[in-house]
């Protein structure tokens, strides 16, 4: 098993940060990873992405230019990685964010309206592991186990009171993915 993920959006909406803990969770998980963020001079409000590759087998290089996933949150990000996501794969996309849904019909696209849920239950901090809860209910490459180690471990211990938020939103997540 091999997935080859692009994560794009917004500086601030966790876009790092949810590649960082799906790649953490893959170690936690005994499996080979790569992550490899990329992101302009302003991390708040510019563009920012992340690869993330989870295997079963070594991986040979982090630098790809087609994707198994794309999880895209802005328009902007849509437009320029829509065409990369492999005949047959996988883009997720929020809602909120994006004015012109995908067009592509070789590949499975899903929406999740994370940004509003988010805003709706006050728990805006954790929009990031609404999406990627959508993403782990269509391909469960780590567990929801590895992921909140993951969190535990990469979190500062003054934010492990969020902990139980976290899980709540990725669950929340896996039934707001729709097809």
């Amino acid at each position: 098993m091999t997935q080859e993920i692009i994560i794009a959006g917004f500086g601030g909406q966790g876009v790092l940060s949810m590649g960082k803990i799906l790649a953490y969770a893959g170690l936690m998980e005994d499996k080979e990873v790569t992550w490899m963020p990329a992101y302009g001079p302003e991390q708040r409000g510019g563009t920012a992405n992340c690869t993330v590759i989870v295997s079963d087998e070594r991986i040979s290089s982090p630098v790809l230019s087609t994707y198994d996933t794309a999880i895209l949150l802005n328009q902007p990000s849509l437009t320029k990685f829509e065409s990369m996501v492999k005949p047959g794969g996988t883009l997720i996309y929020d809602s909120f964010g994006i004015l012109q849904p995908p067009t592509r019909t070789d590949i499975h696209c899903y929406s999740i309206n994370a940004m509003e849920t988010a805003a709706e239950l006050g728990m805006n901090k954790t929009f990031n592991m609404m999406v990627l809860g959508g993403y782990l209910k269509l391909h469960p490459v780590v567990s929801i186990d590895a992921v909140m180690k993951a969190l535990h471990k990469t979190l500062p211990e003054r934010h492990h009171n969020l902990l139980p938020a976290n899980e709540q939103a990725i669950l929340k997540g896996m039934e707001l993915v729709k097809g």
